[in-house]
């Protein structure tokens, strides 16, 4: 069944489109309604998800939600089961993390089941994701960001893959107990030197129970070794270019081209602060951010999104409206654009060719580019990669087609290494 579009296509018009003309953009809607889109992450809220409205079902003012993905032609979405990085090891605080991690894992199985299941479905292989577009309805995959959640049992990787967990990254901003993080750039302080000798011995156990093992987030040597005992093609969910921005969280090409020796695929993010470098804030406004941010018991710089979670729902829809005001009186820098979220696509596909390149935004979770800002502005990735020559074929791939051929090869190795059919 091709999906319908909602009359958000006039936002193909919102950008500067100069010598685009209308057969352009009539022949890249019509590849937009064809093709299967996925954005590989999505963070959520729990709050969202309860029974009573509003909720996920309902056009709330985060960037993804039913409608939105409906209006932008947004087919699937890997919505994440997020824990932040806590210093602590202890049995209490891996119990804490498990915790949120559950209460993630089941907000998600309530919109499938409960509060949308006739507009969304729950998909757990590639051909359920392409079931349930040809049904119209919206795919919800599953992905775990950190690692921290599943403590030192890892036992705990089967439960999470039973519950719907097709993706899981070792570490998030700070050392877990598998993995250091890109984050030990900033003070060369390793934990692990890479995987601990848990961490190792948890990518067997992903490699078993077909889960992809996510590197966006661990560091280099991390990834490095991954690809060493992998056994199964992995995927960076939601990373860029570092020949382009020079970011750790960013792959520099000897990753890259590993990452397509394995197999696998580079979900690429349209990350503001990872596509494009920023200039930086006037001093006024680097001023006003800092006394907001201590204010709201926010550190100086980076882990906005553990704190903002932290926060109960009147103080993070109050520190939202007052950074939204600030925003007005201190405009920020130039935001990076489609344009240059697509010159990531770019370079990855002449580096490593379009079969290990993929989409993502990390919407919901500080992700968005101008002209990509939410869901419902999904149409215009589609027209840029049309107006840059990529065919339907291509375009296919890349939206979705590459993550869903590496997500069917780790099944399809997990069964072999279980000795099932």
């Amino acid at each position: 069944m091709m999906k319908r579009l909602l009359p958000f296509l006039a936002l193909g018009l919102a950008l500067p489109l100069h010598a685009q003309d209308a057969a352009l953009i009539q022949r890249a809607r019509a590849i937009h309604e064809r093709v299967i889109t996925l954005d590989t992450h999505v963070d959520i809220n729990p709050a969202n998800f309860q029974a009573g409205a509003p909720n996920y079902k309902d056009r709330l003012g985060t960037q993804v939600n039913v409608p939105k993905m409906e209006e932008g032609g947004l087919d699937a979405a890997f919505l994440i089961v997020y824990v932040g990085q806590n210093p602590a090891f202890t049995a209490e605080d891996y119990a804490r993390a498990k915790q949120q991690a559950m209460d993630k894992f089941e907000a998600i199985h309530r919109l499938t089941k409960e509060i949308a299941p006739d507009r969304v479905a729950l998909a757990l292989t590639p051909g359920d994701v392409r079931r349930i577009a040809r049904e119209g309805k919206k795919a919800i995959l599953i992905g775990v960001e950190n690692g921290y959640s599943i403590g030192e049992d890892l036992s705990n990787i089967r439960q999470f893959a039973d519950l719907g967990a097709r993706y899981l990254s070792l570490a998030h901003n700070g050392h877990s107990q598998l993995s250091d993080s890109n984050t030990g750039e900033q003070d060369g302080q390793w934990k692990w030197n890479g995987l601990s000798p848990l961490g190792e011995q948890a990518v067997a156990e992903l490699n078993k129970w077909g889960v992809m093992i996510d590197i966006s987030h661990p560091s280099k040597a991390s990834m490095m070794r991954t690809l060493a005992l992998t056994k199964a093609p992995i995927i960076a969910s939601h990373s860029a270019v570092r020949a382009l921005c020079n970011h750790s969280r960013n792959l520099d090409d000897e990753q890259l081209l590993a990452l397509k020796k394995n197999g696998g695929v580079v979900q690429l993010v349209a990350f503001n602060n990872y596509v494009k470098e920023a200039a930086p804030d006037s001093p006024e406004r680097a001023r006003a951010v800092a006394a907001l941010r201590e204010e709201f018991g926010l550190p100086a710089t980076g882990g906005g999104r553990a704190g903002m979670a932290r926060m109960d729902s009147t103080r993070r829809v109050a520190y939202m409206q007052r950074m939204q005001d600030l925003n007005r009186r201190f405009p920020p820098p130039p935001r990076a654009t489609v344009k240059d979220f697509v010159d990531h696509v770019d370079y990855a596909v002449k580096l490593i060719g379009v079969d290990h390149v993929g989409i993502s935004s990390d919407f919901d979770g500080g992700g968005g580019v101008e002209g990509w800002s939410d869901a419902t502005e999904t149409f215009n990735v589609t027209l840029e990669l049309v107006r840059r020559g990529y065919t339907e074929e291509q375009i296919a791939k890349i939206w979705s087609g590459n993550l869903l051929r590496v997500m069917g090869e780790v099944q399809t190795i997990a069964k072999g290494l279980r000795g099932t059919n």
